[in-house]
């Protein structure tokens, strides 16, 4: 399993970092935290994904951690899953 957070400044690849995690099947658990538990070939893929296509376009000022854990060491609490909720302003 996969934990990967991230703290980047730019909202435009913020935008696009958290949709590549989504799209390669990563659950959102909080706003910048994902968790990724599938095949080391799909976990070998989201890495070089990030490494590929994301790296170079960090600044200084960006953090992206990547923590691998058994799932079997994982403890969650409370609702571990962040589920984004539309939002209507008035």
């Amino acid at each position: 399993m996969l934990i990967i957070s991230y703290d980047i400044k730019s909202t435009k690849l913020r935008t696009q970092f958290s949709k590549m995690l989504q799209k390669n099947g990563c659950i959102r658990l909080q706003l910048s935290v994902y968790e990724f538990n599938n095949t080391n070939r799909l976990i070998n893929n989201i890495r070089e994904n990030i490494k590929n296509d994301f790296a170079k376009k960090f600044t200084p000022e960006d953090s992206v951690l990547i923590f691998t854990a058994p799932n079997d060491k994982v403890e969650k609490y409370g609702s571990a899953i962040h589920l984004d909720q539309d939002a209507v302003f008035l």
